[in-house]
């Protein structure tokens, strides 16, 4: 199989995850749950990039604003475009996450997780930090993977025509 044409097809389907994961995140304010049922909180933030065409007409609009509004984006995203890179903060309880999730490649980038305590004690195993600050990252992965499955079962259900026009009416919504 071609090699492009696999890359393109994955891009393709993360732009679509990240888009849907937008409009989800803001129908539902943010919520959603675990595969093992734990409720945590899912925001797009500060930052998004909007992608559309391809090779020399390919177009890239990205959206830095640090109050979280991101009509502009959603403009692109109204002109065809879709998400192809986004910053997202996670929360459970008072935890919370900040990551960079790139389209073409589902890599992540610039993850921020909770503050691991620092504090020196005695009795403490030495290596109880780094296995805490290893947890938090399994913690944030364990939450895309949950929203990214959810999406999967939502795009391969009979019904994603369905979701996907309830997805355009969202775009186009000022």
């Amino acid at each position: 199989m071609d090699l492009t044409l696999v890359q393109r097809e994955n891009s393709l389907l993360g732009q679509d995850f990240l888009t849907w994961l937008w409009f989800a995140s803001e129908k539902r304010q943010g919520l959603f749950k675990t595969a093992k049922g734990q409720s945590f909180a899912l925001h797009m933030e500060h930052k998004v990039s909007v992608q559309g065409g391809e090779g020399e007409t390919l177009e890239t609009a990205s959206v830095t604003s640090p109050r979280g509004e991101l009509a502009e984006a959603k403009t692109g995203l109204r002109t065809g475009k879709k998400v192809s890179k986004a910053q997202l903060r996670l929360e459970i309880d008072q935890d919370a996450w900040q990551v960079t999730l790139k389209a073409d490649d589902f890599g992540l980038s610039g993850l921020k997780t909770p503050k691991v305590d620092l504090r020196d004690q005695e009795d403490e195993d030495p290596d109880s930090k780094f296995l805490e600050k290893l947890y938090l990252v399994e913690k944030c992965v364990e939450m895309l993977d949950s929203v990214y499955a959810e999406f999967l079962k939502a795009r391969l259900a009979k019904d994603w025509p369905k979701t996907a026009q309830l997805v355009g009416q969202w775009v186009n919504q000022d």
